[in-house]
């Protein structure tokens, strides 16, 4: 599983470590049921402490992306297994958000910039 993370970015390494398995299923290289590494082993794999890999695993399973079953192992959800609820659903947008924002601001842009890009994209999406 290729997943890239940037220690000097300034985004905390389990965010990149979701938006990475995110980017994964978006290009079709995951899929609903497919197996994710155990934590320990994508953590050698990455460099990174074992409690990083397990925060971006909790998000992804409080996002409905994953299931983590004891013993059995995690595994991404199809679309039809979601159960996300209300409270859930603000927190993902939320999250998002923040890591886009963290992003921008990481590239340089300034907030007035961020502001009028999401609003011509927003309105395009209208």
């Amino acid at each position: 599983m290729k997943i890239e993370i940037d220690f000097e970015r300034g985004i905390p390494l389990y965010e990149q470590i979701a938006h990475g398995i995110l980017g994964l299923l978006e290009r079709g290289e995951l899929k609903a049921n497919d197996q994710l590494p155990p934590i320990r082993t994508l953590a050698d794999e990455l460099g990174v402490n074992f409690n990083t890999v397990a925060r971006a695993y909790r998000l992804l399973d409080q996002g409905s992306v994953i299931s983590t079953q004891h013993g059995r192992g995690t595994y991404i959800l199809g679309r039809g297994q979601k159960k996300t609820s209300r409270k859930t659903k603000k927190e993902n947008i939320e999250q998002l958000t923040r890591f886009y924002l963290r992003k921008a601001r990481y590239l340089g842009f300034k907030p007035d910039e961020i502001k009028k890009c999401f609003e011509k994209i927003f309105q395009e999406g209208k």
